[in-house]
């Protein structure tokens, strides 16, 4: 088996109460393994934590007990083979598309020439070629996804780690960023953690798809290899038996912890 691209072990996260009281923890125990080139994908309830878990892959957020390990090493403050895409607007408004995506290799001291050359290259291969100079707020929304995609892939991260970022978009362009994330990823086959509502898109985009308990004390509960050929078109694939199959399974474990969760949030 190769080592894993990004493994997050035993992981626990406590977090305070305000009041002084017992306090919340999102996650308990919970294990988690991403092989280099592998792209997987985690579901779970509303609020069970999936985030939390994607943060501490990041080094955002220090679990309080549990170890990460990043291609054997542990990981200690940010995780600088990682590249992240968050569920939000990331996109600094005062800079036009072309400046927001080569952020990054400025923040890296890149010399301002070769920067903008690979800008330049990353905004046609997110079909933004001739929109360099477009501000956010005159981008849609999934001009500004792309942008962000550009922002996240330019500086080669060997591990992509992703938030949601596709929720807020319409299905037909949240279709077509699926497969161009797809397109984008089968080019180098780096290790992909994303993170996602939607068992369908789950489903489409990876290799391996991980089921979380409701909170609190999240972990992993279930986890189902995708065995559908690829490449794939995420609508088309839709429509294939062994991802109606595969949709049932796992459906079948989620379905309690989403009413679980649901239960939740209404006692909240």
């Amino acid at each position: 088996m190769p080592e894993a691209a990004l493994l997050l072990e035993d992981i626990t996260c406590r977090f305070a109460a305000r009041d002084g009281g017992q306090g919340y923890t999102a996650v308990r125990d919970a294990t988690l393994s991403i092989a280099p080139g592998e792209f997987v994908s985690v579901v779970g309830p509303t609020g069970c934590g999936k985030s939390t878990l994607l943060n501490v892959g990041a080094g955002l957020l220090a679990p309080s007990s549990g170890q990460v390990k990043v291609f054997g090493q542990a990981l200690q403050g940010i995780n600088e083979r990682a590249g992240y895409m968050f569920q939000g607007e990331a996109l600094m408004p005062w800079r036009n598309a072309l400046d927001n995506v080569v952020a990054g290799l400025e923040f890296a001291h890149v010399p301002r020439a070769e920067a903008r050359e690979q800008g330049l290259h990353w905004l046609k291969r997110v079909g933004l070629g001739g929109f360099e100079s477009r501000y956010p707020h005159q981008m849609s929304g999934g001009m500004r996804k792309r942008a962000m995609l550009a922002q996240t892939l330019i500086r080669d991260p060997d591990i992509i780690l992703m938030d949601e970022p596709f929720s807020a978009l319409d299905i037909q362009t949240r279709q077509l960023m699926e497969n161009e994330v797809l397109d984008l990823w089968m080019a180098k086959r780096k290790a992909v953690l994303f993170i996602t509502h939607d068992l369908d898109e789950a489903i489409a985009m990876s290799d391996r798809v991980v089921v979380l308990s409701a909170g609190p004390a999240t972990h992993p509960i279930g986890q189902f290899e995708i065995d559908i050929a690829r490449p794939r078109d995420v609508a088309e694939v839709r429509t294939h038996p062994r991802f109606v199959e595969l949709h049932q399974a796992i459906w079948d474990v989620l379905r309690e912890e989403v009413l679980k969760g649901y239960a939740q949030q209404k006692r909240a």
